[in-house]
């Protein structure tokens, strides 16, 4: 089993910058891919950004420029850095780990951006 385990949500005014991490642990592959969702009231969930164990990213048109993802392999720990933040990047974000078929999902951090 995989356990994640998200930290580093929370209020920001429009403009500012929030940095998220998500720690895995449990029975990791070295070949994976993790990755940020979030998902706002009323919505479905949606990618945000990924990246694999080797490096490559792939990000939402939504947040290209304004966000990056990295990783930290020995650690098996991902993170999101988030600046320029708008209200609509107001969600729930969840870290997902996919590795050998299965998806395993964190618990969720709430990110609120004031205007």
């Amino acid at each position: 089993q995989v356990q994640l385990v998200e930290s580093g949500g929370g209020l920001v005014q429009a403009g500012g910058s929030l940095r998220l991490s998500c720690a895995a642990s449990g029975n990791i592959f070295s070949m994976n891919v993790m990755g940020w969702y979030r998902q706002a009231p009323g919505k479905q969930r949606e990618l945000v950004a990924i990246i694999t164990s080797g490096g490559a990213t792939n990000y939402a048109d939504s947040v290209k420029g304004r966000f990056t993802i990295s990783r930290n392999n020995a650690q098996n720990t991902v993170y999101l850095q988030m600046n320029s933040l708008k209200p609509e990047d107001t969600a729930v974000y969840y870290c997902k780990l996919s590795q050998r078929w299965y998806d395993y999902w964190g618990q969720g951090t709430q990110v609120t951006v004031s205007s």
